[in-house]
Formats: C-alpha cells, sequence, structure tokens
C-alpha cells in the first residue's frame, strides 16, 4: 500500500521506458520541464489515494473537467495548477491516474511509482482494472484509440448493394426489421439481437435476429438466435437479455437469460429463454410463460436491470399509458412494486430505466426512466421520452412530470441503453450506449426500399446526463469507435455564406458521409437561416439548416424519393422537424452523419439530436451551403468518407 509519505523517484536514464500496450513511452526523466506541473499533479493524487485508503478503506475517483470530485471528498482537495485535465479511476485494489498537458498525457498507477508518457493501449495498471477501462480513461484525456485507418479498398460499395441499402447502419439483407434488443457482452463479444419477421409482407410474427460486434460499429451476421411459433406461445417479440452472473435463476453461472414478450391470440404474455453457449442459442423455459397476462391489451416489452443495492433484478413492462415496475430474486418469479402513468403520450413501449452521474459527479447519480411515445398532442412525432428522478428499490420518484425527448428527429424509437461492465463504476456512470429503431410506424410499411423493409438502426451513441438550460438533459455523440471507418478528412477554409452558396464545397465520394461544421452569426452578418443542402442528381434530397433567430437546428426532407409523387405517404414523412439549441458564444456546431436513406445530426456536442430517414434519388452526390436570405459566416468545415461496415 501507498502512504502519503512515500518518496516518488524517478528513472534517471533519458533512455529509460516503460513498457504500455505493446507499446514503447518515455519515462519521466526525458520529459521537459513543463511536465513538472503534470507530475505535482500526479503525485497530489496518489498521496490522496494512499489517504483515502488508510482512513476510508477506499479509493476515489476524480475527474477535474468531468465533474467528479469524489477522492477530494474522501481526503483534501488535488492540485492541479498548469494541467489541462485531470482524471483518476479506481478499483478496490488499486487506483490509475493522468494528466493532460498540451497534446501530451501523462501516467501513473498504483501499480508504478514513475510518471510515464503516455502511448497507445494497456497502461501498466492494477490487476482489478481492465485495459478497457484504461484506454476508455486515455481516450477521455485526449489519447487517440488504436484505430487504423481502413484501406483505400474499404470504401467500395458492396457488390449488388441496392440504391437505399446503409453502409453502416444495421439492416437485415432481406425482409423485415424492427425493434433493437439491448446488447450484452460476453467473453470481450458484443451479442446485439432485434426483431425481424422473415415473412414480411404476407406473414406477421417477429423472432430474434443474432449480430456480433467487438467495437459496436462492425457486425457479423449469427442468424435467429431466437425461433418464433416453437413452443404454443406466439411470436417472440421485445424484451431483454441480461448475463445472470451469480446463477440466481438456476440455469448455471453466466448463464445468458432472455425475458421478452410471447403474443398469442391478441394476448400479450411474458416468458424466458436462456443460453448456456454465450448468446447463439437458447432454450424455451418449461414453465413459460413466467407472467401470465392479468387482463391488460397492452402487456409488453420488458427491460430488465440488475438493482445490486437492493439485491434485486428490476423490470419496466409498458402497460398502456403506466409504465410497469417489478422486481424478483431469480427472474422467474415477478412482483409487482409500483407503477408511473403519464397522459398525453398515447400507448407507451419499450422502457427503460438506468443511471447516470449528473454532470459527472457521482454525489448526483441520477436515475432515468424512458419509454417510447407518441408526441402528436405536443406538435411533435413518435420518439423516446424520458424523466429523471430517483429510484428507491419499489418506486421510480420523477424530478417533475413533464418529459423530455432524446431525440426531436423523425425516426429514433424503441430505443435501448447499456454500459460497458468492462469499465469501473465511475466510468459506468458516466455515459452509456444507445441505439434505436430508425424509422415510424406512421409510414414504417410506406417506404421505397425493395431488397429489405423495416428501416434501420440508428449509429451507437454514448449518451451522459448534463446540465442544460437548469435540467438534466441526456446529450449524445457518436461513439468513439465510429473513428475506425473515417476515411482522410477535406477541409475548407472560413468563408461567407450567401442565397448563392458558400463557394465550392467537398464533393461526396458515395453516399456515406460525416459532415463537422461550425456557423456563426457575426456583427457583420444580416443572415437568420442557414442551410446544408444534400443534393443527389441536380436536386436536393434533405436539407440540414440552423436559424439564428429562433434559436433551432431543422431537418427538411419533402423532396426526397419517397416524399415526391406518393400521394400515399402518411403527411407524417415531409414534415420539418426542429430542435432548438442555443448558440454557445455566437457559434452552433453541427456533426452530420449521412448514410444512402438517413440523416442524424448531433448539434452543439450532442446537446440535441435529430434522426430521419431520407431517400435520395439516384445520381451524383453533392453538398451546399447557403441562407435563406442574407450572409452568415462559415467558420469552419470538413468531411469525411465513411467506410462499410458490414
Amino acid at each position: 500500500m501507498l502512504s502519503t509519505r512515500t518518496a516518488w523517484t524517478v528513472v534517471a536514464a533519458a533512455a529509460a521506458v516503460v513498457l504500455i500496450a505493446g507499446t514503447l513511452v518515455l519515462a519521466a526523466a526525458s520529459r521537459p520541464a513543463a511536465h513538472d506541473q503534470a507530475e505535482q499533479a500526479l503525485r497530489s493524487i496518489a498521496g490522496a489515494q494512499a489517504e483515502a485508503k488508510e482512513s476510508q478503506g477506499r479509493y476515489g475517483s476524480y475527474w477535474l473537467s468531468g465533474g467528479d470530485r469524489t477522492l477530494e471528498k474522501l481526503t483534501h482537495p488535488i492540485r492541479t495548477e498548469g494541467v489541462a485535465d485531470l482524471r483518476s479511476i479506481e478499483c478496490p485494489n488499486g487506483w490509475l491516474a493522468a494528466a493532460r498537458i498540451g497534446d501530451d498525457v501523462d501516467v501513473m498507477s498504483s501499480r508504478e511509482s514513475r510518471v510515464v508518457r503516455a502511448g497507445s493501449g494497456e497502461v501498466v495498471r492494477p490487476d482489478c482494472m481492465t485495459p478497457e477501462a484504461v484506454q476508455s480513461m486515455l481516450a477521455d484525456l485526449g489519447v487517440p484509440r488504436p484505430t487504423p485507418a481502413p484501406a483505400v479498398s474499404a470504401f467500395d460499395r458492396p457488390e449488388g448493394a441496392s440504391g437505399f441499402r446503409p453502409s453502416y447502419h444495421i439492416t437485415p439483407g432481406k425482409n423485415w426489421m424492427n425493434d433493437p434488443q439491448r446488447p450484452i457482452l460476453v467473453d470481450g463479444m458484443w451479442h446485439y439481437y432485434y426483431l425481424y419477421n422473415a415473412g414480411y409482407p404476407k406473414e406477421n410474427g417477429t423472432e430474434w435476429y443474432h449480430l456480433t460486434s467487438t467495437d459496436l460499429v462492425h457486425w457479423k451476421d449469427e442468424g435467429i438466435a431466437i425461433a418464433k411459433y416453437k413452443n404454443g406461445l406466439g411470436d417472440i417479440e421485445t424484451g431483454s437479455a441480461v448475463v445472470d452472473h451469480d446463477n440466481s435463476a438456476g440455469f448455471g453461472k453466466d448463464a445468458v437469460i432472455a425475458v421478452m414478450t410471447q403474443q398469442d391470440q391478441g394476448i400479450q404474455r411474458q416468458s424466458l429463454f436462456y443460453s448456456t453457449d454465450n448468446g447463439y442459442s437458447f432454450t424455451a423455459y418449461a414453465q413459460n410463460p413466467v407472467m401470465e397476462n392479468p387482463g391488460q391489451p397492452n402487456w409488453r416489452d420488458p427491460k430488465i436491470i440488475r438493482d445490486d443495492a437492493h439485491g434485486q433484478w428490476v423490470m419496466t413492462l409498458a402497460e398502456g399509458n403506466k409504465i410497469g415496475m417489478y422486481t424478483s430474486p431469480d427472474l422467474k418469479d415477478w412482483h409487482y412494486a409500483s407503477g408511473v402513468e403519464r397522459n398525453g403520450l398515447g400507448t407507451l413501449e419499450c422502457p427503460e430505466l438506468f443511471q447516470l452521474d449528473l454532470d459527472g459527479d457521482p454525489s448526483k447519480r441520477t436515475w432515468v426512466l424512458a419509454a417510447s411515445a407518441n408526441g402528436s398532442g405536443e406538435g411533435f412525432t413518435t420518439g423516446v421520452a424520458y424523466w429523471t428522478g430517483a429510484w428507491d428499490g419499489t418506486r421510480f420518484t420523477a424530478s417533475e412530470e413533464h418529459h423530455q425527448w432524446l431525440d426531436a428527429g423523425s425516426d429514433f424509437y424503441a430505443a435501448v441503453t447499456w454500459d460497458d461492465p468492462r469499465l469501473t463504476e465511475s466510468q459506468r456512470m458516466y455515459s452509456r450506449h444507445a441505439i434505436g429503431w430508425m424509422n415510424n410506424w406512421a409510414y414504417a410499411r410506406q417506404l421505397p426500399t425493395e431488397d429489405w423493409h423495416g428501416g434501420a438502426d440508428s449509429i451507437v451513441r454514448d449518451i451522459r446526463l448534463e446540465t442544460i438550460a437548469g435540467k438534466p438533459t441526456l446529450v449524445s455523440t457518436p461513439t468513439a469507435a465510429m473513428k475506425s471507418i473515417e476515411g482522410p478528412l477535406a477541409t475548407t477554409g472560413e468563408r461567407r455564406i450567401t442565397p448563392d452558396g458558400a463557394g465550392r464545397l467537398p464533393a461526396p465520394e458515395g453516399g456515406s458521409y460525416r459532415l463537422d461544421l461550425t456557423l456563426e452569426r457575426t456583427a457583420e452578418d444580416d443572415g437568420s437561416e442557414a442551410r446544408i443542402e444534400l443534393g443527389s442528381d441536380g436536386g436536393t434530397f434533405a436539407t440540414v439548416g440552423y436559424d439564428f433567430a429562433n434559436e433551432s437546428a431543422f431537418i427538411s426532407r419533402d423532396a426526397d424519393a419517397a416524399a415526391t409523387g406518393n400521394a400515399e405517404l402518411s403527411p407524417d414523412y415531409p414534415a420539418t422537424r426542429r430542435a432548438v439549441s442555443p448558440p454557445r458564444d455566437g457559434k452552433v456546431e453541427l456533426t452530420i452523419f449521412v448514410d444512402y436513406c438517413s440523416v442524424e445530426v448531433f448539434i452543439n456536442g450532442g446537446e440535441k439530436t435529430m434522426t430521419s430517414l431520407v431517400f435520395p434519388t439516384a445520381g451524383p452526390q453533392s453538398i451546399k451551403a447557403v441562407t435563406a436570405g442574407g450572409a452568415l459566416t462559415l467558420k469552419s468545415f470538413s468531411y469525411r468518407q465513411l467506410a462499410p461496415t458490414h
């Protein structure tokens, strides 16, 4: 154990090195004097960690820019003079800390008394801390993750791909898809399932289709995992899978337990299936259903989490305008605990219950309850509504009655969220992943796709809880592994935007790419609305824009291949969607992901997002920046082609 009186030493030889994940990195003696302040900050962390372990029996987490001051609360203030950022993560038997000065990050751990310069990969770390936790912490401080650039050939369009087939979004090879099922991690592999109907459009009923991934970006097809109509209780609908580490259900340690809705003759019941081969195949529990319908017409979509604080499993269940809360000791015997009723949002579906630290502060750990809902009563479409509040083991109490929306676009529904169990607790509570179904039941069966149906899934996002305009708000960013499919960067300098455009912008190489841009209305500008027109064959299939007058971003797709000439298409489809997000210091940042039949927009660092299906006409692609009148300033603009992932 370290003590506060430990004399920290450094290696004197300038060539001294330490191994970090197979990469040689310079030891402290070769660092310039400017890094003395980083070393002082890291030694301050080390002393505080030793004191916390001695006085409190535990180590503490800390993040200067992320809001986590747990270690200081356990001991005393940390020295941070001269460092741009400072972080420490902990596990029961050790800790790791890193300090950033400029573009460099220095590292120290409970296993290594030297201060070293971080390279890529695994740091000398406590045995109780995973390489993924270390890599995630370093990435948060600006150390790039080891993501080799795709080869030039990786950007080629797969042979035989139809015009609308996405390049990097999940879609079935054929037939129908809808609701995502929350991924689970088993032996370093993510297992993901979605609802699939192989008989669409002639047959009804869904089953669970299986994909695997190591990075939540590239996916391998594993086929049907749980087939429909096999146990006499109907098809296989939405639910959730968990890894039963402690064998609470009796099917074996680390068995994968899936509980989902089965519907037969219009009656919805909850059934259990279990897997002893890491989620590749499942067996129906002999005593199904584990929950018999009490006479409710809408009683579906069980989502299960482990509530360690109360030693139980917790299920949220969609029950019309109510979310039912159930608890169980063994995943088989469920008891009603309470319910949360919400009127004005139609029939609720696909509920979620999870925790996040508000503003990265563990002392502000907050519960979030979410459900897919209908916002037509407030001029919105369908989407994912959520409330923040508290869970006491029996009841969820919302901080306020009114909801927020996780995404302001037309096509983000049935979302699921999950964390990475390889990370430390403070990391898991800082952010978690999310994925949603990119479609809308108002027109889901009217889309112009021919080789598959049901839309697609969104990219995986990382969500965190931040105070925005005085309110706890879920903020979304593209998951970091998306960088693994990015092509070379093309940029343009600052320029004026007028109704005639902003001059030449990079021409898209295909229909899958990422745009990052910053807009500003300076004192010399007299415009209000900037528009990024995404074109094909000389026309505009989607417009992403920002209106400085009402401080809102928007997406319009009223001239794409689905909206044009389709009299039967729902009027919800061509409607323009907006999201209010005020400028920051007079500037607005937009990140736009385009992929053959979709646009996902992250506004001001993900403070708001908008997701929409779009269907370009065939022909050459283009990008144009214009205003609706007057002039505005395009501070920066960049383009990256994105490679296929399946």
